[in-house]
């Protein structure tokens, strides 16, 4: 393989980390570790759908932002209304400027770049808020500015083939020599794989791969070790 492209979310850093924080300040119930990674599994699923949304104009950015939380409190019956929401959101992003990189991560990084492998970012969302995260796990080390694509500049967002396309001519990237390396099974694998690239599935949340899909991860891992033991 010649290309390396990597999701950030959930891929390059354990984004739950963050939200466990975010829920030990704001809720009072007598939450366990385990409540609250349902809880944030549940709030992944409802970004994922709320962002389409917001992609497609049907919500506002904000109604994403809160939405997720207020539909995974509501599925265990936790009250929250759109001021706790807003201030949930608030208290996640500068929770998140404390990410760090799994240790793993960054040593396959420096692994692959003094490969000589040319390496990438692809991230969904929003640009001013991806940007900072990007910056906050110090991906410059490794990968410049312009082969970091976050789908709120491109005008595109996975899995759309679209913004395969775009990076595909930016990077100056051969299909069948580029693996993609990201969480989400229906942004990252289907993504990926419908644009012709290789995809490894970073699956560390253990989920399974969708009965009707279509599509197959290259490679799948369940942990960042794993990961780096696959480049090796």
């Amino acid at each position: 393989m010649d290309t390396i492209i990597f999701d950030v979310d959930d891929t390059l850093y354990d984004q739950a980390q963050s939200f466990h924080k975010t829920v030990r300040k704001l809720f009072q119930e007598p939450l366990s570790d385990e409540d609250i990674d349902q809880l944030y599994k549940a709030n992944r699923k409802y970004s994922e759908i709320l962002f389409d949304q917001s992609e497609a104009g049907e919500i506002s950015q904000f109604e994403w932002q809160t939405g997720r939380i207020i539909a995974a409190c509501k599925d265990f019956n936790l009250p929250i209304d759109q001021e706790k929401a807003a201030t949930f959101h608030e208290t996640y992003v500068a929770e998140q400027q404390n990410i760090a990189l799994f240790p793993e991560v960054e040593e396959l990084l420096n692994k692959l770049y003094q490969e000589g492998k040319q390496l990438g970012i692809l991230t969904n969302g929003e640009e001013k808020h991806q940007a900072m995260k990007i910056k906050q796990l110090g991906l410059s080390r490794w990968i410049p500015a312009e082969k970091t694509f976050i789908s709120g500049t491109i005008g595109h967002a996975k899995p759309k083939r679209e913004v395969f396309d775009f990076i595909e001519k930016k990077m100056n990237i051969d299909p069948p020599q580029t693996v993609y390396v990201g969480d989400n099974f229906e942004k990252d694998i289907v993504g990926a794989k419908q644009a012709g690239w290789q995809a490894v599935w970073m699956n560390h949340r253990k989920k399974e791969i969708p009965v009707d899909s279509a599509y197959n991860p290259d490679n799948e891992v369940h942990s960042a070790k794993e990961l780096l033991d696959l480049f090796s």
